[in-house]
C-alpha cells in the first residue's frame, strides 16, 4: 500500500486530481482522487473544486441552525490560559494558540451544516466532523507558492471595529509573530520569500452578524520540480503556525500539557491539486461528532499581553455556521 507522500507524488506527476487530508499531530495523512473520497463518505468544495455533486442533497427548508453552545466552564479555561502565560513569561513561547472543545446543542447534523455552510474550503469528513473554514493554508499556482496566515478577530458590530482591530497591540503583536514563522515555514520548500500585502482585513459572515479578520499575503518561488518533492516538503511545515504558535517545538509542548485532550483533525489541513494547482486550507470552525454528540472546537492565539476575559470571549465569538 502506497504511503501518503508516494501516492500524492505519483498524482502530482501524473496530473491526477486528488484530495489530502492532514490532521494536526500529522498520524493521520489521507490521500484520495475525487472519487474515491466520496466512496469513503467524504465530500469537499474548495473554492469550485469538488466532489459533493455525489452528496444526497436534504432539504433545509426550515431547519433551526441555532448551536446553542455551552463553553468549557471558566475555571477550566483559567487554569489552561494561566499555564499558557506562565509559560510565555518564562520565555519558553512569544505565542501560543490555545484551544478548547464547546457541546453544541442543536437539532441539525453534521451533513446539513455542510450543506448551509458558505465558505471556500468546506470539507464533511463522514459522519465524524464538518470544516468550514475561511483561512488559506498554501496555495500553489504557476511555480508560485502563496500563504495567508490569519489572525486578528473583532467583531464589526462594535464601533470603530477595524480602527480598533488595526490599532490593538495584541493583535498586532499577534500577527507580527505568525507572519514571521510562516515566512521561515515557506523558506523551507520556497526561495524569494517575500511579503506582498500585510494585514489587510476580511469580512467573514458569521449568521447574520460579521467578523473582521486581518490576514497577509506571503509569496515564494519554487522549484522547476516541485512535484517531486512538495509530499514531503509540506509535512515539514506542518503543523500550521497560525494554529500552533513559536517557536513551533517547545509551543507544541506546552499545547500538549495545557489543553484537555487531542485535537485529532481539528487545526490540521486539507487541500485539492486540481491537475495544475494546489489550494489548502487550515481545519478551523470545526464541528466534531463525538459519543453522538456535537463538539465545536475553536480557540485564539495567546500572547504576554492577552486578558483571560477577552480570550474567553474569543472561543465563543468563533462558534457559528456562516449562513448568507
Amino acid at each position: 500500500m502506497e504511503n501518503f507522500e508516494k501516492k500524492a507524488t505519483r498524482f502530482l506527476q501524473d496530473g491526477i486530481p486528488f484530495l489530502f487530508i492532514i490532521d494536526f499531530e500529522k498520524s493521520v495523512k489521507q490521500v484520495f482522487t475525487f472519487e474515491e473520497a466520496a466512496n469513503e463518505n467524504i465530500f469537499f468544495n474548495i473554492n469550485g473544486n469538488c466532489n459533493d455533486e455525489y452528496l444526497a442533497k436534504t432539504n433545509l427548508e426550515g431547519l433551526d441552525f441555532d448551536l446553542k453552545p455551552t463553553l468549557v466552564s471558566k475555571e477550566i479555561y483559567k487554569k489552561a490560559f494561566n499555564t499558557v502565560k506562565q509559560e510565555l513569561n518564562n520565555g519558553n513561547s512569544f505565542l501560543l494558540n490555545l484551544t478548547f472543545p464547546t457541546a453544541l446543542n442543536t437539532a441539525v447534523n453534521l451533513k446539513e451544516i455542510y450543506q448551509k455552510a458558505h465558505a471556500p474550503y468546506k470539507l464533511l469528513y463522514k459522519d465524524k466532523f464538518v470544516v468550514f473554514s475561511p483561512e488559506c493554508y498554501l496555495k500553489l499556482k504557476n511555480g508560485k507558492i502563496f500563504s495567508y496566515p490569519m489572525k486578528g478577530t473583532i467583531n464589526s458590530n462594535l464601533p470603530n471595529a477595524e480602527e480598533l482591530l488595526l490599532s490593538n497591540k495584541k493583535e498586532l503583536y499577534e500577527h507580527n509573530t505568525i507572519v514571521d514563522l510562516i515566512r521561515n515555514d515557506l523558506s523551507m520548500i520556497a526561495k524569494k520569500v517575500r511579503v506582498n500585502k500585510f494585514r489587510f482585513v476580511d469580512k467573514i459572515k458569521k449568521g447574520d452578524q460579521e467578523l473582521l479578520q486581518t490576514s497577509t499575503e506571503i509569496q515564494g518561488e519554487l522549484t522547476e520540480n516541485w512535484k517531486n518533492e512538495f509530499a514531503s516538503l509540506l509535512l515539514k511545515t506542518l503543523p500550521a503556525g497560525s494554529i500552533s504558535g513559536a517557536p513551533k517545538k517547545k509551543t507544541l509542548e506546552i499545547i500538549s500539557s495545557a489543553e484537555i485532550g487531542p485535537r485529532g483533525f481539528y487545526t490540521g489541513i486539507f487541500g485539492v491539486f486540481d491537475g495544475q494547482q494546489i489550494d489548502s486550507a487550515v481545519s478551523i470552525r470545526f464541528i466534531e461528532k463525538i459519543d453522538g454528540n456535537l463538539i465545536y472546537k475553536s480557540g485564539g492565539g495567546i500572547t504576554h499581553l492577552s486578558e483571560m476575559e477577552e480570550e474567553y470571549q474569543e472561543l465563543l465569538e468563533k462558534i457559528y455556521v456562516p449562513i448568507i
